[in-house]
């Protein structure tokens, strides 16, 4: 199995880099539609298109990225091992479960949202929008330069 990993290798990392992409896409727009949704009326039309909107791209984009980017990960760690043994790796590897708790934490404040709360401020949610893309630049990084 692990030799036709190995044979598949370049294929899945390049199905694993369009999974991050999604992944990264739909973690910059959510919390850009919690500033949207602060600022629209409660109860209100655009309340409810909001709320829509969250809940499709969440479970439409977000989560099945999310989960092909581990599950592709898992197979290329399989196919090569020694990856654990690498300083870089394990800093990737940090950043990226930090992502997945972030992914998290939107995901529970969608559900917040789609209950009528509104919670944070959008000053929150403005700052939120650009956390998961300066990790992703540092992983990114990582797994190119390979530096440690």
């Amino acid at each position: 199995m692990r030799e036709a990993l190995l044979a598949a290798y370049p294929f899945i990392k390049g199905l694993h880099i369009v999974a991050v992409i999604a992944w990264m896409a739909g973690m910059m727009y959510l919390p850009r539609l919690f500033v949207y949704h602060h600022q629209a009326e409660p109860g209100g039309e655009a309340e409810r298109f909001f709320v829509l909107m969250e809940r499709r791209l969440l479970k439409g984009i977000v989560n099945p990225a999310m989960i092909a980017v581990w599950l592709l990960a898992g197979l290329m760690l399989y196919a090569k091992p020694a990856l654990f043994s690498s300083r870089w790796f394990l800093v990737k590897l940090a950043i990226v479960t930090s992502i997945s708790a972030i992914h998290g934490l939107y995901a529970r404040a969608r559900r917040r949202f789609e209950a009528g709360e509104r919670p944070n401020s959008e000053r929150y949610w403005r700052m939120m929008n650009e956390v998961p893309f300066a990790l992703m630049i540092v992983a990114a990084l990582l797994a190119v330069t390979k530096p440690f």
